[in-house]
């Protein structure tokens, strides 16, 4: 499998599975920390679409991404199934937390190498880095994504944009501008 993230010698990956409009998805387990049930998510004005705001994440600002428009499929639709998948993505050399929102969560599944197959060519105009592979599971195709390559670095400087600070670190620095300090 070429383009996508090192799989070293190991002939197996461990990975999430997940649904998006009935398609399902799969993270390496190694890049995935937790899965919460779906909370409020507050806006971030002047955001890309796919960019649905932000988390309070004990106590931690979390961004949190819709990968179905990021994927260009229609808007996610929340139900009792939505949740969030809390993955680390690296940006600038260094690990960050980021939020997926994500239709349903499957199971932990560990798909054997020798049967993902590398994605298909599909046009010359589509970029399809992002894809470890296909592998099969049962009757149904599992798209294996690779967390770290699905946003352009702009897109990632972007998300960094919006986390980090804890809230109380951002109302202090805004005082602290209004003060003039």
């Amino acid at each position: 499998m070429e383009g996508g993230t090192e799989l070293n010698n190991t002939k197996t990956i461990t990975a999430l599975t997940f649904t998006l409009n009935e398609e399902i998805f799969a993270l390496d387990i190694k890049s995935v920390k937790e899965v919460l049930d779906y909370t409020k998510i507050t806006k971030i004005p002047q955001t890309p679409d796919y960019m649905l705001g932000v988390i309070n994440l004990r106590g931690n600002v979390a961004p949190v991404v819709d990968l179905k428009m990021k994927f260009n499929m229609p808007k996610s639709e929340i139900t009792v199934n939505t949740c969030i998948i809390i993955v680390e993505v690296e940006i600038e050399g260094k690990n960050q937390i980021v939020g997926i929102l994500a239709d349903s969560v499957k199971e932990v599944f560990e798909f054997d190498l020798k049967n993902i197959e590398e994605a298909p060519k599909i046009g010359l105009n589509i970029d399809i880095d992002f894809i470890l592979g296909i592998a099969k599971r049962d009757e149904e195709f599992v798209i294996i994504l690779d967390i770290n390559k699905i946003f352009s670095e702009k897109e990632k400087e972007q998300i960094i944009g919006t986390e980090t600070e804890t809230p109380i670190e951002s109302i202090s620095k805004d005082i602290n501008l209004e003060l003039g300090e």
